[in-house]
């Protein structure tokens, strides 16, 4: 490992490395506990598989942008590490398999040789910032929302106020009002506005607040119609300080940001976010991005292709896969890649052409796909040939038959049924017989292993979900079959409505029903018109002898993809990094936050040297709860807790309350008069509470 140490230019990644290599030894030598360990490794990307003594590593590629050297860079660490399948996932990361856990630090350090992280891609972190993949060459855009996106990633990336949340967040750019990011579905969504003021046109932002999927899906609310460019670090750390003080910690299932604002109400939560405003090292962040100037545009050497050589293939994919950009004379060329998987000997070839013939990049978009951006127009003859050497040609982009698939039983401890199984089975069935709708963009398919909605099954408007079913003393794979979800554009969407349940064995058979009943009786309504003057119940009885268990045979029991008998298998989720945590672990994690604030404060990083004694303290208080079985759920019950069991009671001497200690976080300005007294108290209550932990053990 002391290769990574004199190579890497950045000390903070080298920092990072270093103490992720430095805790997997120390986990193996049994001195940190597993559920402790899991919680550190999963803010470094590395997430457990289903099969047990390897990892699935997460690469971070904020808005799905990956340049041809990161590619090539992606490709050298997957063939070395892993077994040379790279899987795009639905949040525009790339992740790898059976990756060994001792190499994790060299793999990363490779990695950060071209710039790609793998820093807080999993856990309760910021997770990676998306955008619509065409932002930057939509011709209905307002404005290019990637640098914004990238601006957003930029500064929450090791920020101390999102490093340990009760779970993760998520934050989607979309690149007009078709909103393809997904705004309403996400813990913040963001679409682009522009407005006049004062006769000049000024940049913002439409804001989505409190969406997610999951089990529980919940719209968004919107916040503001406009929120100024400069506004929105500033707002994006408020929220994340309130959830990081007020979202819940012990009950995994209702800790995200969504269940918080439906506790306490979308008002009470913006008033929390006002008065943070005051604790805020800027209350106004200028991303100044007007006048930048455009990427000058690709001008290869020209390529002839002889038409003959094309033919009727050619003419389809063209349809489907070539789109419109704002910039004259070029195009975006769709690449579908089917489930996500592609592999080194695509990969690298692909790299190579980006480099050569358009603009040095793609983009990993947000249906598991592969978007090439400006190409040049008469070069789509030359790309479909290039393409086509490398099995990457197949029409449909973005169609009905372009399905979205989590990995679920492959490799995901949750997953409950095959997703990739079934997707490839119903991929068949439209090739083979309904290639009409290889051409239809309107009607979408997600498939999800669980229902932790992975595979965004619950806003698609035909979406699976993998489940079990008993049947007799037996249990088969199942799928929850899910109608009328889609999005609306503009930031409205709806969910899908639970319909009924069937065998997995019987998936090809219902999307038969469906499309065979839409085609007869729609009359030229879109899926989501003739869903709602049918109604959820019309759905239930066609699909209703489909899930007749009295009827299940021996071939049902056998998932798709699979050979042996169904077996239910899932394992502990590692969606949320849950913790159990010791008392003595949470002390010396608390002085790791501790000392990182006093360093932070040598640098004169007023904010962050605040935050993290915060933090520091907050720890310190929960390991002295958990001490006497004392339960709590968020860090604002922990500190009242706190009061109630050790000031009140005498039992820490403190002058005032703790309360009164820690809040002054949100009540006084981060100027280094502020931080250098608040660090000076956190050290001083620190060592309080570690004394009467020691005695209390001696005792």
């Amino acid at each position: 490992m002391h290769s990574f140490r004199t190579e890497l230019e950045n000390p903070l990644v080298e920092r990072d490395i270093v103490e992720l290599e430095r805790k997997i030894a120390l986990f193996r030598e049994g001195k940190i506990d597993e559920e402790k360990f899991r919680s550190l490794r999963l803010a470094r990307g590395v997430y457990g598989q289903r099969q047990q003594g390897v990892q699935m590593v997460r690469i971070k590629l904020p808005y799905g942008r990956a340049t041809s050297a990161q590619l090539r860079r992606i490709c050298k660490v997957s063939e070395e590490y892993s077994t040379g399948r790279l899987h795009i996932t639905t949040r525009q990361d790339i992740q790898i398999h059976y990756v060994s856990l001792d190499r994790t630090p060299q793999l990363w350090a490779e990695l950060e040789k071209d710039d790609v992280t793998l820093r807080e891609a999993c856990g309760n972190t910021v997770r990676n910032v998306t955008a619509s993949e065409t932002a930057g060459i939509d011709p209905k855009e307002p404005f290019d929302v990637t640098p914004y996106a990238d601006g957003t990633f930029r500064y929450f990336l090791r920020n101390p106020i999102c490093q340990e949340m009760g779970r993760k967040f998520k934050m989607a750019f979309s690149s007009s009002d078709e909103d393809t990011g997904l705004a309403y579905m996400h813990d913040l969504g963001f679409i682009p506005k522009v407005k006049e003021v004062d006769g000049k046109q000024v940049r913002g932002f439409k804001v989505l607040l409190g969406g997610g999927l999951g089990s529980q899906p919940r719209h968004g609310d919107l916040i503001t119609e406009f929120l100024e460019t400069d506004q929105l670090i500033p707002f994006i750390e408020a929220v994340l300080r309130i959830f990081d003080r007020h979202g819940e910690r012990a009950r995994r299932n209702k800790a995200r940001m969504k269940f918080l604002v439906k506790e306490i109400g979308i008002e009470a939560f913006l008033d929390l976010v006002e008065k943070e405003r005051k604790a805020l090292p800027f209350h106004s962040f200028p991303l100044q991005f007007e006048d930048q100037e455009s990427p000058s545009l690709p001008n290869p050497t020209r390529v002839e292709v002889n038409p003959a050589e094309l033919g009727l293939d050619f003419e389809l994919w063209k349809l489907t896969n070539v789109l419109p950009q704002k910039q004259d004379g070029f195009v975006s060329i769709g690449v579908r890649v089917p489930l996500g998987d592609f592999y080194l000997d695509q990969a690298r070839p692909l790299a190579d052409l980006v480099e050569k013939y358009a603009a040095g990049e793609v983009r990993f978009t947000l249906r598991q796909n592969i978007l090439i951006r400006d190409v040049r127009a008469d070069l789509v003859p030359f790309f479909y040939q290039e393409l086509k050497k490398i099995n990457l040609a197949q029409r449909g982009y973005n169609s009905l038959g372009d399905i979205t698939a989590c990995p679920g039983t492959d490799t995901c401890n949750l997953g409950i049924a095959s997703s990739t199984g079934i997707a490839k089975e119903l991929e068949k069935v439209i090739e083979q017989e309904y290639p009409q709708y290889l051409s239809n963009r309107d009607l979408v398919i997600k498939i999800s292993g669980c229902m932790n909605a992975c595979g965004q099954h619950n806003m698609a408007h035909i979406g699976f979900q993998g489940m079990s079913m008993k049947v007799g003393k037996t249990i088969i794979p199942a799928l929850q079959v899910l109608l009328g979800g889609g999005n609306l554009g503009d930031g409205n969407g709806r969910f899908a409505d639970k319909v009924t349940k069937i065998p997995s064995r019987r998936g090809p058979q219902a999307l038969r029903v469906l499309l065979e009943d839409f085609e007869r009786n729609a009359e030229g309504k879109d899926f989501l018109s003739y869903y709602d003057q049918q109604g959820q119940m019309y759905f239930y009885d066609l699909l209703k002898e489909l899930s007749d268990a009295s009827t299940v045979t021996e071939s049902d029991s056998v998932d798709w993809g699979h050979q042996e008998a169904y077996e239910v298998a899932v394992g502990v989720g590692e969606c949320a990094g849950v913790v159990i945590d010791l008392v003595a672990t949470l002390l010396l994690e608390a002085l790791e936050k501790l000392d990182l604030g006093q360093e932070a404060l040598e640098q004169g990083r007023w904010s962050d040297s605040i935050y993290h004694h915060y933090a520091g303290l907050i720890n310190a208080a929960k390991a002295l709860l958990l001490s006497e079985d004392i339960s709590t759920n968020s860090y604002a019950n922990i500190i009242s807790l706190f009061d109630k069991k050790f000031v009140e009671t005498g039992k820490i001497q403190l002058e005032g309350t703790f309360a009164e200690k820690v809040y002054q976080i949100n009540q006084q300005e981060p100027s280094e008069e502020f931080a250098k007294a608040y660090g000076k108290q956190a050290m001083e209550i620190y060592g309080l509470l570690k004394t009467y932990r020691e005695e209390e053990v001696e005792a």
